[in-house]
């Protein structure tokens, strides 16, 4: 058995087109989509690097795009007063704060000033509550990108077996919640659950969201069972140069599963694209014509 690859970059591909009809649809509607993301600058270039792809990403799609840059000494009371400003502008749609934020800030106090309505990456605590009642379409970026993935496989998860490996907040949590909500059994787990490889071993669905590299091996998995891999971790390779790995030993994984899902290439590309979904999503609301 060979596993069928999960091609996140394909699967994103497709959503950027439903992306782009939401969008359009809002602004029929009179509610144009717009992005304002926050950036404390940290010398670390990557950041703005990625704040400008998501920029092009946003254009391509026809969701307005603004970054607010604050400078790298920037307190508590200059993030949260900048979240409140947009907050309470109804010209903004859709906010987000980028990470890391300076070591003296805890993220859970920014996150949980932004606008559940706005918060599109789903990391407001009310977001994340309203996620188990069902109340809420703005799912954590990464965990609904795990879902979504499950989803393409076109398995049907009511009453099948989830092993759910990690249990971060905006990951693994909601990952699990919302495996419940269409009725698998779920068992949450993390990398000190005694019995991991048995466990791991009974799932129809495994989701490896743990954060250390290779941590599922081909003998913890079940033959033909779909397992989505969620972990991306940097190690050193024999020639010295460093590589981007998941928490799946793919080479072993890749004989037993039934669909697996790339590192990377998987994951990753439907997080961004998740990401604009909740975009436009957050544009069009609640409303009935949407």
């Amino acid at each position: 058995m060979t596993a069928t690859l999960i091609d996140g970059k394909a699967l994103a591909a497709e959503y950027r087109e439903q992306i782009a009809r939401r969008v359009e649809r809002a602004r029929q509607l009179g509610r144009a989509a717009r992005l304002d993301a926050v950036l404390v600058e940290s010398g670390d270039n990557g950041a703005r690097v990625y704040a400008e792809n998501q920029r092009k990403t946003c254009e391509a799609l026809g969701i307005e795009y603004r970054l607010h840059v604050l400078s790298a000494g920037s307190g508590f009371d200059d993030i949260a007063g900048r979240v409140l400003l947009l907050n309470h502008d109804e010209s903004v749609s859709a906010i987000m704060v980028h990470m890391p934020l300076p070591e003296a800030i805890d993220p859970y106090r920014v996150q949980r000033l932004i606008d559940p309505d706005k918060d599109i990456e789903g990391v407001n605590p009310a977001n994340i509550g309203n996620i188990v009642y069902g109340h809420s379409s703005l799912a954590p970026c990464t965990a609904l990108a795990a879902i979504k993935m499950i989803e393409s496989t076109a398995i049907d998860l009511r009453g099948k077996r989830a092993v759910v490996v990690g249990a971060s907040n905006v990951v693994g949590k909601p990952i699990a919640v919302l495996l419940m909500r269409q009725e698998a059994t779920v068992i949450s787990c993390n990398k000190w659950t005694a019995g991991l490889d048995e466990l791991c071993s009974t799932a129809d669905v495994l989701v490896a969201a743990a954060g250390v590299p290779g941590l599922i091996t081909g003998a913890m998995v079940k033959p033909g069972a779909v397992v989505i891999d969620v972990g991306v971790n940097r190690i050193a390779g024999s020639d010295g140069k460093t590589r981007t790995v998941g928490d799946v030993a793919f080479d072993e994984v890749r004989k037993m599963a039934g669909f697996l899902s790339p590192v990377p290439g998987g994951v990753g590309p439907m997080t961004v694209a998740m990401l604009l979904l909740n975009v436009a999503e957050a544009a069009l609301g609640s409303s009935p014509e949407a």
